[in-house]
């Protein structure tokens, strides 16, 4: 098996433990198990195929498979939303976010130049899902197919640590908790996008750490990594990681420090990933 599927099983497997743990209404622990199952019987299959036929077919599968599992595990993530939010840490976080936004200015710099910045962010945030398929293209591109596995092990060390806490900071976005509060002044067609999105596949589980955050840093400290032949793809990727960061607190769809969180988790995913692939060396 390849690191990255055993980071995927571990998940998978802990998920199953929460779904048989926490107080979630029927049939939900069942399908919960269902999926997994599912999930990590598909991991083993795909594993057998390629050792038994040795296909490029098999391990290209591979490479690839983690992609949709990432947003399985955030829809998974909404099946444990608690029936009621009492809102007490979001009234504590919201203290962080008048304190950049208005006393630091941040809100008036963004909109210095009108809508022009407030919509590449917009555009930025709904690209998030986008930056782990780019990067697996990349690799392709450049032939360094070989170092995908280790990609997607740093990758969803990041995002998947950031799901996992979920249930136990049970949150709702800015944008629901204080309506018009520090909200962009210019609404443009993206930010009706994300609205729209966020509308129909939001989860209302949680919003600490941001996973958008260490998501984007994950992949793009996996770029600098693990392409280090082309900069330009590693820049590329900080660059929309550091949009997509501040999108998330200027656009109200995180607090400030879920997106410090979300950071700290990318680093700490980096970290793990340095240590494994010295000890596995």
């Amino acid at each position: 098996m390849r690191a990255s599927e055993w980071v995927l099983i571990a998940y998978y497997a802990y998920t199953s433990v929460l779904a048989l743990v926490l107080p979630l209404r029927r049939p939900i622990p069942e399908v919960t198990l269902l999926v997994n199952l599912a999930v990590i019987a598909g991991l083993l299959i795909l594993h057998h195929a390629e050792r038994s036929w040795g296909r490029t077919f098999w391990s290209m599968l591979r490479d690839w498979y983690p992609t949709p599992l990432m947003l399985l595990a955030y829809r998974e993530m909404g099946w444990f939303a608690p029936s009621s939010h009492t809102f007490e840490l979001e009234r504590a976080w919201i203290v962080w976010d008048r304190l950049v936004l208005r006393q630091l200015g941040v809100k008036a710099g963004i909109e210095l130049l009108g809508p022009v910045l407030p919509a590449v962010l917009e555009i930025s945030y709904s690209l998030v899902y986008t930056l782990a398929p780019f990067s697996v293209a990349m690799l392709y591109v450049y032939r360094r197919r070989q170092r995908v596995d280790q990609f997607f092990f740093l990758f969803l060390i990041g995002i998947l640590l950031a799901y996992g806490q979920f249930p136990y900071w049970p949150s709702e976005p800015p944008r629901t908790v204080f309506p018009g509060e520090d909200f962009p002044s210019y609404v443009t067609i993206f930010r009706k996008f994300n609205w729209w999105l966020l509308g129909g596949y939001g989860i209302h589980t949680s919003v600490f750490p941001s996973a958008h955050v260490s998501a984007a840093f994950s992949a793009a400290f996996g770029m600098i990594r693990f392409l280090p032949e082309h900069k330009w793809v590693g820049r590329f990727v900080m660059v929309m990681a550091i949009l997509i960061s501040t999108a998330t607190v200027y656009g109200r769809y995180h607090y400030f420090v879920d997106a410090v969180a979300g950071f700290a988790l990318a680093l700490l995913a980096s970290g793990i990933s340095k240590i494994f692939s010295r000890t596995a060396a």
